[in-house]
C-alpha cells in the first residue's frame, strides 16, 4: 500500500510539473515581450524603470516609441494601458489591454490590470470575470491572481451592497 501511494504521489507531482510548464513558457514570453534571448528594447527596458517609479507621462512617451518598432508586442500594449490608467485615461487604457489579449490571451499581466482597470470604473462583474480568467491560467496561485483577488476585496469591502 505504501508503495502504490508513493507511486501515486511522483505521478502526480511529475504531472503537475508538465502541465506547469507551458503557462511558465508563456509567461516568460509575455513579461519580456519576445522568447528568450530576444534584444531587449531600450524604449521598453526605460519605460520599465519610468513605471518602477512611477513617472506615467515618461514612460507613456517611451511605450509610444517602442510601440511603433514593434506594434505586435502584447507586452507594450499591456504596459501602456497601465500607464495610461495611472494617468487617468481609462478609455485608452482598455483600448491597450484589450490589444494586449487579443495578441496573447494568456497574458497573466493584461488580466490583472485591465481587472483593476474594471474596478476603477466600478465594474465588479468584469473584474472577476479576468480574475476567474487568471485563476484558469495560473496552475498554481500566481501574483497576478492574488493581486487582483486582493483589488476585487478591498473594492468589495469599500463598496458595500
Amino acid at each position: 500500500m505504501k508503495m502504490y501511494t508513493r507511486s501515486l504521489l511522483l505521478i502526480l507531482l511529475v504531472l503537475a510539473l508538465v502541465l506547469a510548464l507551458p503557462t511558465a513558457a508563456s509567461a516568460a514570453s509575455s513579461d519580456d515581450g519576445g522568447s528568450y534571448g530576444a534584444p531587449v528594447d531600450p524604449d521598453l527596458d526605460s519605460a520599465k524603470k519610468a513605471i518602477k517609479e512611477k513617472n506615467w507621462d515618461n514612460a507613456f512617451e517611451l511605450l509610444k516609441k517602442a510601440l511603433e518598432r514593434d506594434n505586435g508586442n502584447a507586452e507594450i500594449h499591456n504596459l501602456l494601458g497601465y500607464a495610461e490608467r495611472n494617468r487617468g485615461k481609462l478609455d485608452s487604457a482598455f483600448k491597450h489591454y484589450e490589444r494586449a489579449l487579443a495578441l496573447d490571451p494568456k497574458h497573466r499581466g493584461a488580466h490583472e490590470y485591465i481587472g483593476e482597470a474594471y474596478l476603477t470604473a466600478n465594474n465588479l462583474a468584469r473584474a472577476e470575470e479576468h480574475l476567474a480568467k487568471l485563476d484558469k491560467l495560473c496552475f498554481l496561485p500566481c501574483e497576478e491572481y492574488n493581486d487582483l483577488k486582493a483589488a476585487i476585496a478591498m473594492y468589495k469591502k469599500q463598496h458595500p451592497k
